[in-house]
């Protein structure tokens, strides 16, 4: 997973990245979403849409990219049935999904401003993208925010769905659902 020819590598989150990704995913927001979303909307979404979720670091398909001794981005992947959000606010086990009739989950991206269009997004979905094909899933499907759709567009995910997920306040918060099909491994 490492390269020595890039200025960052990718390593598989640990429970001590937990403190260091809270203050990267605000940051990520904050910054690379103020375009498509209010400060409002982005406010009331972090935590619910936008947080740490721990199952994924537990479950070993949450990566980090590191660069000059930080976190500059995460992204993961996973085998369970939440679709997107932090764990904060989730009551009860998150059941496993069948590989062989329901779509893994790519999940949670965030890019740090400073690392923002340097490739790592890339090289996150391309690592999630080999880790669910090794995993046996023939699909994956995902919750993309209107900044990461292009993105996910060009690695030939499809659009679903669009619709609004409901924000304390009685605010929502725009997200499109893409998906595409695997061969796995």
């Amino acid at each position: 997973m490492n390269s020595t020819s890039l200025p960052w590598q990718l390593d598989l989150a640990k429970p001590a990245d937990i403190p260091e990704l809270e203050i990267l995913i605000p940051l990520s927001v904050r910054e690379l979403q103020a375009t498509y979303y209010s400060p409002a909307q982005m406010e009331a979404a972090l935590g619910p849409v936008f947080g740490v979720d721990r199952q994924l670091i537990a479950d070993g398909t949450y990566f980090v990219a590191r660069a000059e001794n930080e976190i500059a981005g995460g992204g993961g992947w996973s085998r369970r049935r939440s679709q997107f959000g932090g764990d904060a606010e989730r009551v009860g086990e998150d059941p496993l999904l069948d590989p062989q009739k329901e779509p893994a989950r790519v999940r949670a991206f965030f890019v740090h401003p400073r690392w923002a269009r340097r490739g790592i997004g890339r090289a996150l979905l391309l690592a999630c993208e080999a880790a669910i094909r090794e995993a046996g899933f023939r699909e994956i499907m995902m919750v993309a925010t209107l900044a990461g759709e292009p993105l996910y567009a060009a690695f030939g995910y499809q659009v679903s769905a669009r619709f609004e997920i409901p924000l304390a306040g009685g605010l929502t918060i725009a997200a499109v659902r893409m998906g595409k099909r695997v061969e796995p491994e």
